[in-house]
């Protein structure tokens, strides 16, 4: 079992830059995938990006493309993401999830542990 806590949210003035950091427990971070996952007021939880184990392969969400980039550090059990050039529509609650198969996916019924959100928002 692993423990996600996310950090590094808070409020940004659109156009800016927040990076958001997930933290992992156990030994074993480097046998998840691990993706980024958003839900906005009123709105389901949305894919946003997602790293394979060693991080080589990298998937984003079309309305972040070329914004956000996903990362981790397998030795500081962290995943980040990288957030630019913000808009008021990023605003959201922004969740790490870990996904213990070797496939990478984009649909949140995928994963298998999730951390507790980081609220960003994006004031115009």
């Amino acid at each position: 079992q692993v423990q996600l806590v996310e950090s590094g949210g808070g409020l940004v003035q659109a156009g800016g830059s927040l990076r958001l950091s997930c933290a992992a427990s156990g030994r074993t971070f480097s046998s998840y995938a691990m993706g980024w996952f958003r839900q906005a007021p009123g709105k389901g939880r949305q894919f946003v990006a997602a790293i394979s184990r060693s991080g080589t392969n990298t998937y984003y969400a079309d309305s972040v493309k070329g914004r956000f980039t996903i990362s981790r550090d397998n030795a500081k059990n962290t995943v980040y993401l990288q957030m630019n050039s913000l808009k008021p529509e990023d605003t959201a609650v922004y969740y790490c999830a870990a996904d213990r198969t070797e496939v990478v996916h984009t649909n949140i019924y995928e994963y298998d542990y999730w951390g507790q959100g980081t609220q960003v928002t994006v004031s115009s």
